[in-house]
């Protein structure tokens, strides 16, 4: 075969091995061009299976299944079997006078008075032979068998190396499907109703419209002050729904310019306006079959309002400057923090989008009206933020509790959360005291919930706090707390009776 002829060939079995997505069928195609180039009666391909320690031929030309079945050797057994375990090329220029070839396949006896040559090279993954490639071709004394089995050395090079990027592409695939699993379940397992934290009667209400609704498609207005968690309720609701697996888009539409509300729900087509200077899907196309988050529809101008509502009610809507009509498989969920109904009185909020809306309302509790979770979700957060901060603190003191119970929260969940993070950052100690807490917790001169205390009725406090820590510490010893605090037992015990405290209680 000329150097040109050769070219063409590995151009052919390169673009065999690349374009086909089966191996099987990538090696048929290869064993289909040889037959052509070659002058090839019969060729195989064998892979080694570690775990029999067995070589089964994978593909063939020019051989029944049958035949094809029958061809299995150990290792070392045979020609095929040397090759393999050697890693080195074999050469047989006339079968008939090879011992070592042992024509298993049964498929040179059916060929009388042709002399055959056989030619076998390894296919190596490194410095791991994992199979062979063999060709029969009728003996021809000028024909060059060493120049043969270069070229099929080079071929079984090409072969290897497309085995080991379908095993990369594979396991590829496979790292990619079980990291998406993974992001899945800890995003479900993150946005679980588990994961908002609430024992109050009006959260366990709360709980239970999530439950009810979340299977459906029904659209879910959740309305509550700004803080109380409206976005974790959507969350809740959309990973325990039949769409989990979908996209889950969030649009904050407060935060977005008037004049770019409609291009960003709804998208834009090139050169609609200035500055669309390419063709852009808006959120509900890219939410398309999942769900989308419509945070604060309460701000939505009146011009936008009207191609929402046929969103939900039609179910489709066009981009801006486009008359191609999008078809939007979604399901919406909408929150605010407005009263809805003073803006359909001001006519601020249309009347018909209000009821489209508002087909299953879920009420958040403000903070200050669910006053037994502050001290659950402080517990939450304390954790949390000591954690991330690596420090020990382990718990809040009696005063700083009683300081949070009455505050009136006016941030709800996220004021408190704050807070928290806030003390958790201050504190060198492995309990968070009252003097830990922000100065409007502490003072009560922004909030209008705790007194002004003079200096006096401050270190009493103070002092009242460290004895309580104190006997908590060492389980009501009044010995061992007064050694704690480093004064006299007698001076202990006088400050325990002076404050009614019973070292019993902490037993």
């Amino acid at each position: 075969m000329k150097k040109e002829e050769e070219v063409s060939v590995l151009y052919e079995i390169s673009k065999a091995l690349n374009e086909g997505k089966n191996l099987k069928n990538s090696l048929y195609n290869v064993l289909d061009i040889l037959s052509i180039s070659m002058d090839m009666a019969r060729g195989t391909v064998t892979i080694l299976n570690l775990l029999r320690n067995e070589i089964s031929i994978e593909v063939a030309h020019g051989m029944s299944m049958v035949a094809m079945e029958r061809g299995t050797y150990k290792l070392g057994e045979g020609i095929t079997g040397r090759v393999i375990k050697s890693g080195e090329p074999f050469l047989v220029p006339k079968i008939s006078q090879e011992p070592m070839f042992l024509d298993r396949t049964a498929t040179r006896r059916e060929v009388k008075d042709q002399e055959i040559s056989f030619m076998c090279v390894p296919i190596k993954k490194g410095k791991q032979v994992i199979g062979s490639l063999s060709v029969d071709r009728p003996y021809d004394e000028l024909y060059p068998l060493d120049e043969g089995v270069k070229f099929l050395s080079i071929i079984a090079t090409m072969i290897a190396q497309h085995v080991i990027n379908l095993e990369r592409n594979q396991l590829e695939k496979e790292r990619l499907r079980e990291e998406n699993q993974r992001l899945r379940k800890e995003l479900s397992e993150k946005y679980s109703v588990a994961n908002i934290i609430g024992n109050s009667n009006k959260m366990r209400e709360v709980f239970q419209m999530i439950s009810q609704v979340c299977k459906s498609n029904a659209t879910v207005l959740i309305r509550g002050e700004s803080g109380t968690g409206k976005e974790l309720v959507a969350n809740a609701i959309h990973y325990k729904s039949l769409r989990s697996s979908q996209p889950f888009v969030k649009v904050n539409c407060s935060a977005i310019p008037s004049n770019l509300v409609e291009s960003e729900l709804f998208g834009h087509e090139k050169g609609a306006f200035t500055g669309a200077i390419r063709q852009k899907p808006g959120k509900f196309e890219i939410a398309n079959k999942g769900t989308i988050f419509l945070d604060e529809v309460g701000s939505i101008d009146m011009d936008v309002q009207a191609k929402l509502l046929r969103v939900l009610q039609e179910r489709e809507f066009e981009r801006v400057g486009g008359y191609h009509t999008i078809k939007a498989n979604i399901r919406v969920i909408a929150a605010t923090n407005k009263n809805l109904e003073e803006a359909l009185e001001k006519g601020t909020f249309r009347s018909d989008l209000y009821y489209r809306v508002n087909v299953f309302p879920i009420y958040i509790p403000p903070l200050k009206e669910r006053k037994t979770d502050i001290l659950l979700l402080a517990d939450h957060f304390l954790e949390k933020y000591a954690n991330e901060n690596k420090k020990d603190i382990r718990r809040l003191s009696t005063p700083a509790i009683d300081m949070l119970m009455q505050y009136h929260w006016p941030g709800n969940v996220r004021e408190l959360e704050n807070c928290i993070e806030r003390a958790v950052l201050v504190c060198e100690e492995s309990v968070i005291h009252s003097y830990h807490l922000p100065p409007s917790l502490q003072t009560g001169e922004e909030s209008d919930t705790l007194p002004v205390l003079s200096l006096e009725d401050s270190v009493g406090n103070l002092e009242r706090e460290m004895i309580i820590d104190a006997m908590k510490n060492t389980h009501g010893n009044m010995v061992s707390a007064a050694k704690m605090l480093r004064i006299t037992e007698r001076k202990f015990a006088y400050k325990v009776k002076k404050y009614g405290l019973d070292y019993r209680r902490y037993r």
